[in-house]
Formats: C-alpha cells, sequence, structure tokens
C-alpha cells in the first residue's frame, strides 16, 4: 500500500490536470447516473399521460445528457493520460539521473538489462496504472457508490437483491489482487533478465559468432523469453477467470432484480418506470464489474513495478558529496594514499594499510598480480569507491571534502577497455568537454597521434564511429581516449594498462603520445610492459593488497625480491619479443634516458 500511496503521489504533483481530471469523472457519472431516472420518468408519466411533447422533451433531455457524458469523459481520459505520461516522464529522468550518481559499487551488482527493463517496462506499467488504476478506480467506486445509493433511495429490498453480488466481487478481487501482485513481481524480473541476455548477446555479437555459439545464445533467450511468457499467460487466466466471475455473479443478481421486481411491481409497491430504473442501474454496473479485474491488474503491476523502481531510486551511494564539499579549482597534483584499507564487501579486503605519496610531475608505476589490488587504487582517486579506512588527499585535502565535479576535473582517465558513443570523433574526443572549440580537439588529437588518421576519413572530425566505435582499431580507440583526457587537462593522469592489448607499431604511436600527455602530469600507469614502468619515480608492486615492494627499477631488480620475478618472467620476455635495445617510453631497455615526446602541453580553456 505504501507503494501505491507513492504512486498516487506522483499524480498529485499536477493538481490541476489530476484534479480537473477526477471533476470531469465525476460529471460523467453524475450524467450516466441521470439517464436511468429520466427513462424512468419517461415511462411513468410521458407514456403514461401519453403526451407526446413530455416525451420529446425527456428524449432530448437524455441526448443532451448523453452527450455531456462523452464531453467530460473525453476530457477525463485525456487529461490523465496528460498526467501519466508527465509522470512517465519524471521517472524515466530521476532514474536515469539517479544511475549516473550512483557509484561503481551499486552497479557491479547490477544487471544492465535489468535497469533498462525498470526504465522501460517498470515506467510504463506506473503510467498505466495513474490513467487506468487511479481514474478508473475512483470511476468505479463512485458509479457503484451512486447507483446503490439512488436504488437504496427507491427500495430497500430491490437494492438489496441488485448489489447482493458486491461482497462477493469485494473477496474476489482481494484474492486475485495478491495472487497477481506475486506474479507481477516475478514477471519484471524475468522482463529484466530476458533484456539484459538480449543486451548482452547484441554486445558481444562478434564473440557470439565467432564461437559458433548462435545455437546456445537462442536457447537461453527462448528459455527467459518462454519463462516470461507462461507467468504473463498465467496472470491473465487469473484476470479472465475473475471477469468471467464477476459477469455471472452480475447475471445472478440481475436475475434476481426481475424476479423481485416483477413481484412489487405486481403488488403494488413499485412502478413500470421504477423497476426500469433499477434494471438500468443495475446495468450501469456492469461496466464497473468487468474493469474490476483489469483495474486490480494494473494494480498489481503497478505495485510490482513500482518497487522495483523505488528500490533504485531510493539507493543510496556510498559515494557521496557533502554538502560543504569544495571546488579545489586546478590541482598541483599531489597524492597522498594515508594507510587506505578497502573492502568491496566486509568479508574480503582488498586493499590494506597502503601508504605512499606521488609528487606533483612524477610518474607512479602500479605492478601485481591480478587481483592484487592495482586498478581498485586508482580507482580510489576519483572516487569511483570511497577507502574503507585510511584517506586519500589531493594537494593535502582529502578527497571526500571536495565536489565531485572539481575532482574528476583533475583526473583524466585512459582505460584499457576504451568506451567510445555512437556519435562522431569530435564528439567522442570533446565528451568530457563539450565546450570545446574545434581548435582545442584538433590540438589534442595531434598529441594523440590521431590528427593525420582522421584527416584521412572521409567526414574528417565528423566522421561517426559506428557502437562502441566499431570503425576504429584497438589502437585508433586508445588514442582517442587519450585525446579525450588531454582534452580536459587534468593535473593528474592514469593509464589503466593502456598498451597491453596492441600491436608493437600502435605501441609505438602510443608511446610518443603518451610521453607529451605524461608531461607536466602526475601519471599512475597499470602495467605489464618493461618500457611502461622504466620511467617510473616508483614503483609500487602488490601482493594481496598491501605494497610487497617500492622503488625504482634499478632497486627493485636488486633486490632480488618480487618484482625481479615479475620481470624475469613477464617484463623482460615482452620486451625481447618486441626488440631488444630498442628506446621505450623514453628510455632503453637498460635504463637510460632517451629523447621521446616532443611537443608543447596543451593548456585547456578554463571553464
Amino acid at each position: 500500500m505504501r507503494i501505491l500511496l507513492r504512486l498516487s503521489a506522483l499524480a498529485w504533483r499536477y493538481p490541476w490536470q489530476i484534479g480537473l481530471a477526477y471533476v470531469c469523472l465525476l460529471g460523467s457519472v453524475m450524467a450516466a447516473l441521470a439517464v436511468p431516472r429520466l427513462l424512468g420518468d419517461a415511462i411513468d408519466h410521458a407514456l403514461s399521460s401519453r403526451q407526446y411533447s413530455t416525451l420529446v422533451t425527456l428524449a432530448i433531455g437524455v441526448l443532451a445528457v448523453s452527450a455531456l457524458r462523452g464531453v467530460l469523459a473525453y476530457g477525463q481520459t485525456y487529461l490523465g493520460e496528460g498526467v501519466s505520461q508527465r509522470v512517465a516522464y519524471a521517472l524515466r529522468n530521476a532514474l536515469y539521473d539517479k544511475l549516473q550518481n550512483l557509484s561503481f559499487a551499486f552497479h557491479d551488482q547490477q544487471r544492465t538489462g535489468d535497469l533498462m527493463s525498470r526504465g522501460t517496462a517498470d515506467v510504463e506499467g506506473i503510467r498505466f496504472f495513474i490513467q487506468m488504476g487511479l481514474l478508473r478506480l475512483a470511476q468505479l467506486v463512485v458509479m457503484i457508490g451512486g447507483a446503490s445509493a439512488l436504488m437504496f433511495a427507491m427500495n430497500w429490498r430491490l437494492a438489496l437483491v441488485s448489489m447482493a453480488f458486491v461482497p462477493f466481487a469485494a473477496w474476489r478481487t482481494a484474492l486475485i489482487r495478491i495472487a497477481l501482485q506475486r506474479i507481477w513481481l516475478s514477471i519484471q524480473s524475468l522482463l529484466g533478465e530476458m533484456t539484459t541476455v538480449l543486451q548482452e548477446n547484441l554486445t558481444g555479437a562478434k564473440a557470439v559468432r565467432a564461437f559458433g555459439a548462435e545455437e546456445f545464445e537462442k536457447a537461453k533467450f527462448n528459455a527467459k523469453a518462454q519463462a516470461t511468457a507462461e507467468s504473463s499467460y498465467k496472470a491473465n487466466l487469473l484476470q479472465a477467470a475473475n471477469n468471467s466471475e464477476m459477469t455471472l455473479a452480475y447475471a445472478i443478481a440481475l436475475g434476481g432484480l426481475l424476479l423481485v421486481g416483477g413481484y412489487e411491481f405486481i403488488a403494488g409497491r413499485l412502478t413500470a418506470g421504477q423497476l426500469t430504473q433499477f434494471i438500468f442501474y443495475h446495468s450501469l454496473l456492469a461496466m464497473p464489474v468487468r474493469l474490476i479485474g483489469m483495474v486490480v491488474n494494473v494494480i498489481a503491476r503497478a505495485q510490482s513495478a513500482g518497487k522495483r523502481l523505488f528500490d533504485v531510486l531510493d539507493a543510496e551511494s556510498p559515494v557521496r558529496e557533502k554538502p560543504e564539499a569544495r571546488d579545489i579549482g586546478r590541482a598541483e597534483g599531489y597524492v597522498r594514499f594515508n594507510n587506505v584499507s578497502f573492502a568491496y564487501r566486509e568479508d574480503a579486503a582488498v586493499l590494506k594499510d597502503v601508504d605512499f605519496e606521488a609528487r606533483p610531475g612524477q610518474v607512479m608505476a602500479l605492478l601485481g598480480a591480478p587481483g592484487s589490488g592495482k586498478t581498485t587504487v586508482v580507482h580510489l582517486i576519483p572516487r569511483f569507491y570511497d577507502a574503507t579506512g585510511g584517506a586519500v588527499t589531493i594537494d593535502g585535502v582529502d578527497v571526500c571534502d571536495m565536489t565531485l565535479d572539481s575532482l574528476r576535473r583533475n583526473v583524466g582517465i585512459v582505460m584499457q577497455d576504451v568506451f567510445v558513443f555512437s556519435a562522431t570523433i569530435r564528439q567522442n574526443i570533446a565528451y568530457g568537454y563539450p565546450e570545446a572549440t574545434d581548435d582545442d580537439v584538433i590540438r589534442a588529437s595531434r598529441i594523440a597521434q590521431l590528427h593525420d588518421f582522421i584527416t584521412t576519413l572521409p567526414d574528417d572530425y565528423d566522421t561517426a564511429v559506428g557502437e562502441r566505435g566499431v570503425t576504429l582499431s584497438g589502437g585508433q580507440r586508445q588514442r582517442l581516449a587519450i585525446a579525450r583526457s588531454v582534452l580536459l587537462d587534468p593535473s593528474i593522469l592514469i593509464l589503466d594498462d593502456t598498451m597491453s592489448s596492441v600491436d608493437a607499431e600502435t605501441e609505438a604511436r602510443l608511446k610518443v603520445a603518451l610521453a607529451d600527455v605524461m608531461r607536466g602530469r602526475t601519471t599512475f600507469v597499470i602495467a605489464h610492459r618493461l618500457s611502461t614502468v622504466l620511467s617510473a619515480a616508483q614503483i609500487l608492486v602488490l601482493d594481496e593488497g598491501v605494497i610487497a615492494e617500492r622503488g625504482t627499477h634499478r632497486e627493485l631488480l636488486a633486490k632480488g625480491g618480487l618484482y625481479r620475478q615479475i620481470y624475469e618472467a613477464q617484463l623482460l620476455p615482452q620486451e625481447e619479443l618486441a626488440g631488444a635495445g630498442k628506446p621505450v617510453n623514453g628510455r632503453q631497455a637498460d635504463g637510460a634516458p632517451a629523447i621521446a615526446g616532443i611537443g608543447p602541453r596543451m593548456t585547456r580553456v578554463p571553464h
């Protein structure tokens, strides 16, 4: 019930529209209740007195009242649909805004398809409730209440016979509502699962084709679709059974009305016109009775949809901006981890007492086995997650005391798995800085070694890249991501294993691009290449969430510990394959400096 009250409150955010809709509803019901009275008067007075003029007047009255009822019913539908669409619009935007502000911790536990289902099918179920639930339910109540009152005013014995089916209808309605609510909750969940399967299949279409898994994917989708169809079928069967039972109860009551009404007429306690009014009033109840099943179905669906939607809207993000958070402007880039610990779950610590500092302009390399906590470390800097112990500071200010916008404006990230939007190259480069000029975009692409490639395209910077950048190679997507970060001109740069899956030629281009981009910025590099760590001022070797070793390349090799094991087993063989002795990222293979990266650092146009 609490969910239905919250949904109703959404409709009353538009008081004039919903209020007028209820006025139209009340007027149309009153007009409908007036017609039997006019027909009864026509039988009792006009026909008995044989006055044709009176009959014509009553006929005109019936037509006028019916026309008024039609106009008011249209107004009710028009206004109700307007309110329902406004509520749906507001809910979709609220859900979208909420999803934008929820931290990674929330999205880690959610399925994309299920969230899409909440923003589509669930919102549509709530929209239908506003139009068909709130208004139709009120119409049923007013119609049944008005007709009952008028019948009791004429003859209470006959009214009891006519209304005998109402207790049965109320009892069956309550049972059906409970059953339908459970079924619709299952249906909405199944729709989310089915959407997830569809979304994953479309996103991973190449993998599906490459592994010949089309039949497996078909079977997986069919299983979800069949389960959804069966649950929907069950819900419709319940609704149909309820409608049939209500119709049967109504018909039995009508038979009793004719028997008792005929007896009352013969006994002289009821006129022919009054009996006619009773029959018409009872007929007016046929529509509400048939609608009971549908309205109950709509309400049950809305309650399930509302629960799923409010679960997201009411979710609290672990990463929240403090009311007193301040804009830090442009940071110098002094990053400090002060005994930082972190756990995705209370019983599983990912980082334990991580302590280090990175000075402005330094390169900090992070190495370690998969799951050692490298990516988690860099994700704590822009507050994708919040540390569960200790503090992360930038220029001496705790990141939790900064506005998220100013914090993330100072942190540029180039991920290993680059996400490219279905837009033009220009729009993708300027994604984080939409007010950037064409010159800004071109300068950023030059630094990222991407400009020459872009100029070979038919539409230059206005070339559409397709869904997820399907028309670009892996290296081109990486350089586009670099250009996107350069355009922000961040003081802190995070490179998350950007060259682990590119060929030698692409790697060479990326090295030139990154050498220029990293100049003057505090840079954190997650790497599996020797070329990436040689230039680091400090290398942190993580092992099961703790810093096992730290130092420069030469210092760590001399220790003969975990870093040397990684170097001999992984870094050195990769470098030998790439070609021994070649300059890598500004240094020779033995660690001596080499010249790399030419060009001035771009200055970002202030916001």
